[in-house]
């Protein structure tokens, strides 16, 4: 992976940070080269009657488990007050059961290290990713599917005496895709020894925010879990490296409590209460046969749009050698195209700000959302008039490669996606280039600041959440 004027080193050199009770870089190479072998997951797409399992409604044609667990296909019709295309009909996954993404921390020399997951789903981008200690869905852990319990799960539905809660709170998943989704993001420091599995080790704190220069190997559950922390202190006794780069020396001076930001906090609050209170969205659970009118088509493979746009929900059969059940099948959401995810970053007041927009997603719970400068599927908005196209978006797509400072591909959730893309870059322009000026649906805001509204539900959107994560790796 290239930073764009700059050479991105390989695993030894972006692991140097890990300290001497970490994990080395080299038994970590060969910890995952291990885990690739024995984690083995097959994956074939399969017509939707092969789906064990599944089944169309006869009524509704909504696409659903016969447990009445998992999640289900089903069709919702939205209005809101966008001036381009404002109301339309699509499917979407409805999955009301809040799942736990989980985290366990621990101190070794002073280091705060974490216990990642060496795990395979089937939307996979290059199969095994290191995904946290616990991602389960309700329906998983209370073994809907007969299968084995999930590993550690102790330590965050009763960590009372296992572990310290150091974060505990509810965010949203996909926007576009999930109707009112959230997950518990936790993470728990241990008190006591952990014992390991074999699909399981420690890495540093730093060593894992190294990993997001890496392109589909922290997966995105991951990567929202860990945005949720507050910036690591340097380990007692220990000097903290010196930053390499202005850019480095900016992003750990924003993320500092103190540092000098543009808006007060109550202010961007109340900005956000007032887009919330202005911007119509109005969402209506219908049949998944309606979703017809919008031009969505049904055949024994897919549901898919007319014009190839959107995305598409396909059937997977799934072998699987190291997961709670050895054998599966499901639907997935395969999206048209690779996305867009865009933080515009500028020094104010002497302070590194991102520049965030309120933005409303289909199936948000509490309508919009702060979402990354730019976040679109640029595929999506081919025939769209200019004058109608995302803000900043040619501001990105023509940006000097010189000032890009973040910019590699991530993956999607495994677990419900098709194998699919999102380019994740942080972008900074110099000040006398880039306006404090912002439309109205956008704000600047500090990392610090962003960071304590993580504390929070439905503040920031998982693509936001995201960027968060892999801005903080080049601090």
């Amino acid at each position: 992976m290239v930073w764009r004027g700059e050479v991105v080193q390989d695993y030894v050199d972006l692991l140097a940070c890990v300290w001497s009770d970490g994990l080395p870089a080299e038994a970590l190479l060969s910890w995952l080269d291990v885990r690739r072998r024995a984690n083995r997951l097959a994956v074939e797409r399969v017509p939707f009657r092969e789906l064990s399992g599944w089944e169309f409604d006869d009524g509704t044609g909504n696409l659903r488990h016969t447990s009445g667990h998992f999640f289900s296909i089903e069709g919702l019709r939205v209005r809101t007050d966008h001036c381009w295309f404002g109301s339309w009909t699509q499917p979407i996954i409805v999955q009301p059961e809040i799942g736990i993404l989980g985290l366990l921390v621990k101190r070794f020399d002073g280091v705060l290290h974490v216990l990642v997951q060496a795990k395979n789903e089937p939307g996979n981008i290059r199969g095994l990713q290191l995904s946290p200690t616990v991602q389960a869905t309700r329906s998983n852990y209370t073994r809907v599917h007969r299968g084995d319990g999930v590993k550690y799960l102790e330590y965050f539905a009763s960590p009372r005496g296992r572990g310290r809660v150091l974060a505990d709170v509810l965010q949203s998943e996909q926007g576009s895709w999930f109707l009112h989704k959230r997950n518990r993001n936790m993470v728990v420091e241990a008190l006591d020894d952990v014992p390991l599995d074999d699909d399981f080790h420690w890495i540093s704190l730093c060593g894992l925010r190294r990993l997001l220069l890496r392109p589909h190997l922290v997966n995105m559950d991951t990567r929202t879990v860990l945005s949720c922390l507050p910036p690591e202190p340097g380990p007692a006794g220990r000097k903290l490296p010196t930053p390499t780069t202005s850019f480095a020396a900016a992003v750990a001076q924003s993320l500092t409590e103190g540092s000098t930001a543009l808006h007060a906090m109550g202010e961007i609050l109340g900005w956000l209460t007032d887009v919330r209170s202005r911007r119509e969205l109005v969402q209506q659970r219908v049949p998944l046969k309606e979703t017809a009118f919008s031009g969505w088509r049904r055949d024994e493979h897919a549901i898919a749009h007319k014009g190839g746009d959107y995305f598409r929900v396909i059937g997977v059969s799934v072998r699987a050698s190291s997961r709670e059940v050895s054998s599966w099948s499901q639907p997935l959401l395969a999206p048209a195209g690779p996305g867009l995810a865009a933080f515009v970053t500028k020094r104010i007041r002497g302070v590194l700000h991102v520049l965030l927009q309120a933005r409303t997603e289909a199936g948000l719970l509490n309508g919009p959302e702060m979402a990354p400068t730019v976040q679109c599927r640029p595929l999506n908005y081919r025939s769209v008039p200019a004058e109608h196209q995302p803000a900043y978006l040619d501001y990105v797509l023509s940006a000097d490669p010189a000032r890009i400072r973040y910019d590699t591909l991530q993956s999607e959730e495994g677990g419900r996606f098709h194998p699919t893309r999102r380019t994740a870059t942080s972008w900074w322009r110099p000040r006398t280039t880039s306006p404090v000026e912002v439309p109205q649906d956008f704000r600047w805001l500090t990392l610090h600041q962003i960071l304590a509204l993580l504390h929070h539900s439905n503040y920031l959107n998982v693509e936001a959440r995201s960027l968060v994560a892999c801005i903080q790796a080049l601090s």
